[in-house]
């Protein structure tokens, strides 16, 4: 099994986050420093992850968490800024981690798990994964400004996919405006990035839906355990034999 694999399966990280854990030579092999993300790792074999022993985990975990505005999306921060993690006290055993990020600022739905495998393939570009959004800008954006962002549009040198987008309400007198937006990328701050790029920068955001999940009732700053059917529709949509 690859070093970098051999971390997501034991619930360190994520296999992206496991190569630069990698990378920044914090993980060992046999007291060892290994710097591949490929180097293969057999049963026999000892890995530390700064100093401390990892394996494959048996028992894999899914939860969804409503995420308030002032938490980071990471396991950890040299800052010691607030984490989700921190919101999650009673689950810390189980190493789990965010499935890709939100911005600090933004709220709504988000994944965690031990699963690496799930985690990596969720957010991989091949699977085309559905994120939506609901977004509170500044201004009317008209149908003009609105088609623009359902087409695509350029971004850091870059075309966006197309998007289905709907406005939901204008508040006229306050000169706001809801819009609902749904993509199958994942670049970083993407939905404040195409909505400025328009003239209508972001109040606020919040993820309402990730993969065909929603948060239901759940409150901001809760959580719950995927149901079995969940886990599921999840390995199925991402081609992952249950």
């Amino acid at each position: 099994m690859r070093l970098a694999k051999y971390l997501a399966l034991s619930g360190v990280a994520s296999r992206r986050k496991s190569e630069e854990l990698i990378k920044q030579g914090r993980v060992k092999l046999n007291g060892r420093v290994a710097m591949l993300p490929q180097t293969a790792v057999s049963v026999n074999d000892i890995v530390t992850v700064d100093g401390i022993e990892v394996s494959p985990q048996e028992t894999k975990i899914y939860y969804l968490l409503n995420k308030p505005p002032g938490y980071l999306s990471t396991v950890q921060d040299t800052h010691n800024r607030p984490t989700v993690l921190d919101l999650i006290a009673d689950l810390q055993d189980f190493r789990l981690y965010p499935v890709g990020r939100l911005d600090a600022d933004t709220s709504g739905m988000l994944l965690l798990t031990n699963d690496g495998e799930l985690a990596y393939r969720l957010t991989h570009p091949k699977y085309q994964v559905e994120k939506r959004y609901q977004a509170l800008v500044y201004g009317i954006p008209g149908t003009e400004k609105l088609e623009h962002l359902r087409r695509g549009m350029m971004i850091a040198g870059t075309k966006t996919a197309p998007a289905a987008l709907t406005l939901i309400k204008a508040n006229r007198e306050m000169n706001l405006a809801l819009i609902e937006i749904t993509l199958t990328e994942g670049r970083k701050r993407q939905v404040k990035l195409m909505l400025a790029a328009i003239g209508h920068p972001v109040k606020q955001l919040t993820r309402v839906s990730f993969a065909g999940l929603n948060m239901g009732e759940l409150d901001e700053g809760k959580y719950r355990r995927l149901s079995a059917e969940e886990i599921s529709y999840l390995k199925k949509m991402v081609q992952i034999e249950s």
